[in-house]
């Protein structure tokens, strides 16, 4: 009776630093894939759908963070990514004994300098998706929401949300 409420937008977030060029470049494209045809090379597609929040300076809270890395955590692996995943080769990040060991840490260290993060954090919360520091990462999930809206991917799949706002 109302299968309309099944079908709900993506959401997603990216947590976006203007001083970093793969930031700017994640933000673009998804600012693209709103505005134009997507895929890009195909004028005739309309563009995708998805409710986009910019979070501009700031990192991903704690809970958060540990729901991304549940995300990128590969199939069949019961250890989740290193927190280290999140740090870039920044000069000013902490070498390998002395990086945070919580998502707290990482939260705190990212506030006094966010050049020790890896920017940008894309998070696809009902898709279940993320990409961390990676333009890449962010074409797979844009690719994952056009295969969903043209119809490519099982019925089960799409009406089962797998992330955050499930």
């Amino acid at each position: 009776m109302f299968t309309g409420f099944k079908r709900s937008l993506p959401q997603i977030s990216i947590f976006h630093h203007p001083s970093s060029p793969p930031s700017i470049q994640a933000l673009a494209l998804l600012r693209n894939a709103l505005a134009s045809p997507y895929p890009p090379g195909k004028p005739s597609a309309p563009p995708l759908e998805f409710d986009l929040e910019v979070v501009e300076k700031k990192p991903p809270t704690p809970d958060q963070l540990k729901i991304i890395l549940s995300y990128i955590t590969p199939p069949r692996s019961t250890a989740p990514p290193a927190l280290s995943t999140f740090l870039s080769a920044h000069t000013a990040s902490p070498g390998p004994g002395e990086q945070p060991q919580s998502v707290k840490g990482i939260v705190s260290l990212v506030e006094q300098n966010p050049n020790v993060f890896k920017w940008p954090v894309v998070v696809d919360w009902v898709g279940g998706r993320a990409s961390i520091g990676d333009v890449e990462g962010v074409k797979e999930i844009l690719e994952a929401i056009r295969q969903r809206r043209d119809g490519e991917v099982n019925k089960e799949e799409v009406d089962q949300p797998k992330g955050w706002f499930s």
